[in-house]
């Protein structure tokens, strides 16, 4: 800012200060003007040289107008361009405003529509979730009904059960019955892991005693017997006794019951020439089973010496598996002579059936080789056909010589 008077001059005005500058300019060359017309007067012989300096001074003023003129047009043009570019950019950001106000109602109309259609939602569950509590409530009160029902038939079941269980005892307590309960879960065993032809229910052996079963083994080692016992008075005695006496008291009528056992099936049922070295006592319980097996091992040790092997209803099946794979053996060496018949009889098929694949093999070789043959003749027939269709005379002329001097001398 500059102060002049009561005139103040901006010149950060690009047109206030060009004019300064103009003035400041034309300033100078005035008094350039008046130093040379000074100087004029002293020297006349400089006249001419002052005077194409004044043309050329006043040359450079014009040209200084001009320039001027061009600048303040220059200043106009930018100071035109500023406001379409600033009118430009109004409109823009005003119409980017406008866009974003449309985004803004548009994205905010779509999250009422998106809210809406979740609470419908949300709704529509909370009424299937209402509706499937109330069915789920309803369909546990039927399956508690039911199971309310299926208690009172399981408590009827246990009470029916309650009665099988003292039918049970009672059994037990009979020595007959007690034989009778033995001599059929023997028979069910037997029946389960054996053939029918192996084995015999109550065989009468040669000295008129009765077995409960005997197994039809081969020699060696021959029939065997198993009969069935059951010491159940000793057993409960032992299990039911209080005080060392009373244990020691039971302890030796267990021993007392199974030796006996012992030496009756022992007498009875091992004969020289009939059956077996050895004979099983089966016992119809495990439990009695692993007492003897726990406590009484001496008493387990005299049945080995007398060849009386105690077995119980799991150790009796895999005795009788045993037992089975004997006896399939041994029909496996009594068809022996059968099946070497049967593996000559299939080798002399082999042999044949080898002897005509080899004959089909000739056949299928020459059949190959007269279709290779039959090929090369259709070959050379399709080709002469080829000539003859295009008249080419001169060269089947000279096949059919070099045929004839190919021909093998007869």
């Amino acid at each position: 800012m500059i102060q002049i008077g009561d005139t103040t001059l901006d010149l950060s005005d690009p047109l206030t200060l060009a004019a300064f500058v103009a003035g400041a300019v034309l300033l100078l060359l005035v008094l350039l003007l008046i130093v040379l017309l000074v100087r004029s007067g002293r020297a006349s012989a400089t006249n001419a040289e002052l005077a194409r300096q004044l043309g050329g001074i006043g040359h450079a003023v014009q040209v200084l107008g001009q320039g001027q003129d061009q600048l303040s047009g220059g200043l106009r043009t930018v100071s035109d361009a500023q406001a379409n570019a600033q009118s430009r950019m109004i409109q823009t950001m005003e119409t980017r405003l406008a866009d974003v106000q449309r985004q803004m109602q548009d994205r905010l109309h779509e999250n009422a529509m998106k809210s809406a259609r979740a609470l419908s939602d949300l709704q529509e569950r909370m009424n299937e979730t209402l509706t499937g509590s109330t069915v789920k409530t309803t369909k546990s009160l039927t399956e508690l009904q039911e199971r309310l029902a299926t208690i009172d038939k399981a408590q009827a079941n246990i009470e029916k059960l309650s009665g099988d269980v003292l039918s049970l005892q009672d059994i037990l307590s009979n020595k007959q019955t007690r034989g009778a309960f033995g001599e059929i879960q023997l028979n069910d065993i037997v029946s389960k892991a054996l053939p029918t032809d192996s084995y015999a229910f109550q065989h009468t052996m040669s000295n008129g005693k009765r077995a409960d079963c005997l197994i039809h083994l081969p020699n060696p080692p021959g029939p065997i017997v198993i009969d069935s016992k059951f010491p159940l008075e000793p057993y409960e005695a032992l299990r039911r006794a209080e005080t060392q006496a009373q244990a020691a008291e039971a302890g030796r009528l267990m021993k007392t019951a199974v030796r006996a056992h012992i030496k009756a099936i022992s007498e009875k049922y091992i004969i020289e020439g009939e059956t077996a070295d050895g004979a099983l006592m089966f016992l119809p319980s495990e439990a009695v089973y692993a007492e003897l097996h726990a406590n009484f091992a001496d008493v387990v040790r005299e049945g080995f010496n007398a060849r009386v092997w105690i077995v119980s209803p799991t150790t009796c099946m895999a005795t009788l598996n045993t037992m089975r794979a004997i006896l399939k053996d041994a029909r496996m060496r009594e068809q022996a002579g059968a099946i070497r018949k049967e593996l000559h009889l299939l080798s002399a098929d082999v042999g044949r059936l080898g002897d005509r694949v080899a004959n089909l093999d000739r056949h299928f070789h020459q059949a190959s080789k007269d279709i290779a043959d039959i090929k090369i003749s259709a070959e050379k027939a399709g080709n002469r056909a080829k000539r003859l269709d295009n008249f080419d005379f001169e060269e089947l002329a000279q096949d059919d010589a070099a045929a004839v001097v190919q021909l093998p001398k007869t």
